[in-house]
């Protein structure tokens, strides 16, 4: 699991670094929550296909991971417009080092959340049990040799 997380941390919070980036950009065009949202769509993809090949080992992604991994992004995107849009109601106009540890520090504890939520529910391994019972059969029994 150890193993897992730094993966994780790896691809998941590498992705976020740049959408740190690319958000406040894209919110020059328009409003901070659209380009988050955009942003957030893009980077689920992407982030979904990098832990179902590399973090999870568990191969593509299909359309299940997908729309579940999405539920957690969508969590993800709330904690961090909830935290970006408190910082502005608190200050007018914060600085972009300010907005920025706002937004990586909603981030990271979005996605400890994402990643346990990912490993236990979305790239869960599942283990098979046989559906046909295995028969058993005794162990051989030794009968003594009469002697006469």
């Amino acid at each position: 699991m150890f193993a897992s997380f730094i993966r994780f941390v790896v691809f998941g919070g590498g992705t976020g670094v740049l959408c740190s980036l690319a958000v406040p950009a894209l919110a020059t065009a328009m409003p901070w929550t659209l380009a988050n949202a955009l942003i957030t769509i893009a980077s689920t993809l992407l982030c979904t296909e990098l832990h179902a090949r590399y973090t999870f080992r568990t191969g593509r992604a299909g359309w299940r991971q997908h729309w579940q991994s999405a539920g957690s992004a969508a969590a993800a995107y709330a904690a961090t417009s909830i935290a970006v849009l408190t910082l502005h109601a608190l200050q007018q106009s914060p600085s972009m080092l300010t907005e920025q540890l706002v937004y990586l520090s909603a981030s990271a504890l979005a996605g400890i959340g994402r990643f346990l939520v990912l490993r236990l529910v979305v790239f869960a391994k599942t283990t098979t049990t046989p559906t046909t019972p295995v028969l058993r059969l005794p162990a051989p029994v030794s009968h003594p040799v009469l002697t006469a």
